[in-house]
Parts: structure tokens; sequence; C-alpha cells
């Protein structure tokens, strides 16, 4: 849609140019209609490098146009910032199947930052998960061949997916460990549902854990929302820790449900002053009415941080954890010719307050830091019905299963604000 709508503005754009040309003089007529002489001059430096390559590389078979092209244009796109990319018709229909949340992989969210690839955060119920990929490993190897250095994402993207039932093996660098920890994953269909363990805690507190925003996520939220309003719940936990993002649009979707019908939620700033995009809440109905506690992490990024901060921000929940990620842009998908993509950064995001979460972060109101290896473990009993028998557990994962302190922590929150509002209620009122 945001391409769309960009796509009338420059269109629109140049038919006022040549109208207003043609009211004017033949000389800005033509001016209008000849192309930008320093795009221009930019094309003919290119497509002389082209041409020196293609007919003087030392290779006996000379290099396609096509490939220099297409190695170009990565390199154009992927030295902007670490999010922008240029998506072969493969790579294109990849990202889309990411976003429609089906896809056969691993389950591990990686970005490039210093030409190396590390993992944002595995994603919750599948191989990369259960086989114990953490936050912050280096993909060093696939399949016993190293990455080098600079490596385009893509292209290890298009490494670790592959048809399910099929194995790839992964070698990880791990902080504070020297030698590389090999792991042999089989590939499974990636379509877990991105709200997942929903059920109801002590005192009334529902629980819910979002592990991505995807097409489906805003639906999945109001059905689990709709099963535990039916339990009786008081108050809500959130949880978004290690949530890499995904779709804006989703984001809203399950922020919307809090804000008053009208109420901004997040909105855009493009380049040009007039590119801002207000996303606002459509819910009809009053908004829902709950003690919020949300739950995060440094895993916690993009459109998870797009929710926490508007819940924050306008005071409608409590923040309970660590700094979360900071990744406070928004990147707009351009189809090309011939299937081909172009994933672009084209605005930042913004708080209903006007405050940026870039490179920045999500300071949690209550602090509290886990350990890597309270992390770790946690990431692994989680959702685990192993979890609940720590014999049987143990015997499996090699550990009991630990206090998650953060949830904890959210609870007491929740619990104390329940007591603090019951007692208001009790108050008798002041006579006059």
């Amino acid at each position: 849609m945001v391409m769309f709508k960009r796509i009338l503005t420059l269109t629109t754009g140049v038919l006022l140019g040549v109208g207003l040309a043609l009211a004017g003089s033949k000389i800005a007529v033509v001016w209008n209609l000849w192309p930008d002489r320093e795009l221009d001059r930019a094309s003919k430096r290119i497509r002389e490098v082209f041409q020196l390559v293609n007919e003087n590389y030392v290779e006996a078979k000379p290099v396609a146009y096509g490939d220099l092209a297409t190695v170009a244009l990565h390199g154009l796109a992927e030295s902007l910032d670490p999010h922008s990319e240029y998506l072969d018709a493969k790579h294109n229909q990849e990202f889309e199947e990411d976003l429609s949340g089906e896809f056969g992989g691993i389950g591990v969210q990686v970005e490039s930052r210093g030409g190396r690839i590390l993992v944002i955060a595995p994603i919750a119920g599948t191989p990369g998960e259960r086989m114990g990929v953490r936050r912050g490993d280096e993909i060093f190897t696939i399949n016993g061949k190293a990455l080098e250095r600079g490596t385009p994402i893509d292209e290890v993207v298009t490494l670790l997916r592959g048809k399910p039932k099929t194995k790839v093996l992964v070698g990880l660098r791990r902080s504070g460990q020297a030698k590389v920890i090999e792991l042999e994953l089989v590939r499974e269909l990636i379509a877990s549902e991105s709200v997942r363990d929903a059920h109801v805690l002590k005192d009334g507190i529902g629980y819910v854990q979002i592990t991505e925003f995807s097409e489906r996520t805003g639906d999945q939220f109001a059905k689990a929302l709709e099963g535990l309003l039916k339990h009786g719940i008081e108050s809500l936990i959130l949880d978004l820790r290690n949530n890499p993002g995904g779709l804006l649009d989703a984001a809203v979707e399950v922020a919307e449900i809090f804000f008053k019908k009208g109420e901004t939620v997040v909105y855009t700033q493009g380049r040009k002053p007039g590119d801002r995009e207000d996303y606002r809440s459509e819910i009809d109905g009053a908004p829902l009415d709950l003690p919020i506690a949300v739950l995060i992490n440094a895993g916690s990024a993009s459109a998870a941080e797009v929710v926490t901060g508007a819940l924050k921000d306008t005071g409608r929940a409590v923040v309970v954890g660590e700094r979360s990620f900071g990744k406070g842009s928004v990147q707009s998908i351009f189809k090309l010719k011939n299937g081909e993509g172009l994933r672009l950064t084209t605005a930042r995001y913004y708080t209903p307050s006007g405050l940026s979460i870039h490179e920045k972060g999500i300071m949690p109101h209550v602090e509290v830091v886990m350990t890597p290896e309270e992390d770790n473990r946690l990431g692994l009993q989680r959702a685990r019905p192993e979890r609940d028998d720590a014999a049987v557990f143990k015997e499996r994962f090699g550990f009991e299963p630990i206090k998650d302190r953060q949830l904890q922590a959210a609870v007491d929150v929740l619990s104390g604000m329940a007591v603090l509002r019951s007692r208001a209620e009790a108050r008798p009122a002041l006579s006059r």
C-alpha cells in the first residue's frame, strides 16, 4: 500500500511539471523531458565499468552484463544500511513467504552487522530454537563451508532455507566460546502461530506471547484475547521478548485494541515533511481497559517496539525486562520487473508523542536483566510441556527448569496494582 501511494505521488509530480512548462516556455518543456543530468553522468560511469569488466577480465568467459548488474544492485542497496536490500526474483518470493508466515527453513531471524551474519532471535517452536541457537550467535559455516566476511544476507538465507525434512549443518560462533558449535538442523515448514501460549496465571492475570508480527498476527491476538477474557482475566502480560518484529500493520492491529478509535498508535516520517503517515486505531467501540505489563529484552525489535512504545508512551502499560533492540526504521517493498524487488528504508517510526526508538531502544519501567545463560535456558523451556516434570526436562535438556524472573516481576507489578485498585474501591467517600 505504501509503495502504491508513492508511485501515484511521483506520477502526479511529473505530470504537473510538464503542464507548468507548457504554460511557460518551450525551453522549459524540453528541460523537464530531459533525463536528470547527474543521473545520466552516473549511468555512463557504470556502463563504462561494465564494458571494461566484460571485455578485459582475465577469465576466458566474459562476465555477463546481467550478472554484473545483479552484483552492483546488491552492493548499492546494502551499502545504505543493514535493512535495505535488492531482492532477485527467488529471494523476493522468499521474502513474501516470510511475511505470510510460511516457508521451509530452520526458524532463525538474522541480520548483517560489520560483515558478519548474526542471529537476532530464534523463532519459538522451530528447529533453530529447539536445537539451542541463541540470540547473538554468528553464523560462521553452512554445510561445512565458511561464510566469507561480507556475504550478502540473502545468500545466507537461501542456504539456510530448503524443502522440509532436508538437513543443513550450521556452524556457530558464540561469545565466550573459542570452538565453533556445529548443529545439524532438519528444516521444517515454518508456519507456527505467531501468537502462542495464551493462558491464565494466578489472580486473574492473562498471559500472551507474540513471537513475530505477520499477516495473521492481528486476528490471532484478538482470538487469544477473547478466550482469556471469557476466563475472566483482570489484567494482561504481553510477552514480546525475542520478538524480532515484522509487519508494521500487524503491530498496529495488536496495539489498537487498547486505543480509542482515531487515536494515533504510531506515525512514520520520511525524508520530506509531507511524508508523515499516521497509523490510527480503527477499532469500533470502547478500547479494552486492562492493567498491562509488557515484557521485552534485547531481542525485541521493530514491530515489537512499535507496540511497546505505543503502550508505554501513552501510559497504558508498565514495561518490564531489558532495553529493547532499537530498530526504528521502516522498509518499503518496491516491486521491480521480472519478479524482483527492492527493500528500502524509507522512513523512521515514532511513538504517539514523537519519540524515536531508532538505535536507542525502549527502557523498561522495571529493569530485570537476565544473564545469557538464563535467557538461553528460558528460551528452551518456555512453552514446553516437559517443564512441568523437572526430572523429564532435566534428562532431555541437561538442566532443571529455572525461574523466569522477568515474568515474575511482571506478575508482582500487576498484583500490586490490583491491591491498590481494590483498596481505592473500598475506601469510603469523604463526607462534606
